[in-house]
């Protein structure tokens, strides 16, 4: 996906950068990106921070809407987080998919699951199609 290459391309000194994401398959439909979770990543129980984690799944999300309608830009409207197992130190990988599509909005679904394919949270978020002004 050449849209979704570009955006990760020019993210390396964006918050992309600073949460340490790689993308790693990306279609139309399906964005998965990693992440190796460091200590600066946790909170003070040691685990993930929910704001880590919801980043995560709110960046991949907005990715596969972008690929999905191949534009630039869109913008969270809603987003709602759901977690279900701490998440620790080490590798983490977000899958997001779309599953709603009306007119300028998407609604996508994604989840976070460690190297062990531990389910960690999942979310749902609803993203407003930024169209170029012509």
């Amino acid at each position: 996906m050449k849209i979704i290459e570009q955006m990760v391309q020019d993210a390396d000194d964006r918050f992309w950068g600073l949460l340490g994401c790689k993308l790693i398959e990306a279609t139309d439909n399906k964005v998965t990106v990693s992440m190796i979770a460091e200590k600066k990543h946790t909170n003070s129980m040691g685990i993930v921070h929910g704001g880590v984690l919801s980043s995560l799944m709110d960046q991949t999300m907005g990715m596969v809407a972008v690929a999905r309608k191949q534009i630039d830009n869109c913008v969270t409207t809603n987003l709602n987080v759901h977690y279900l197992a701490p998440m620790h130190e080490g590798e983490l990988l977000v899958t997001a998919e779309v599953i709603h599509e009306a007119g300028r909005s998407l609604t996508t679904r994604a989840e976070v699951k460690n190297a062990d394919g531990v389910l960690g949270c999942m979310a749902t978020a609803s993203f407003r199609l930024v169209v170029p002004k012509k």
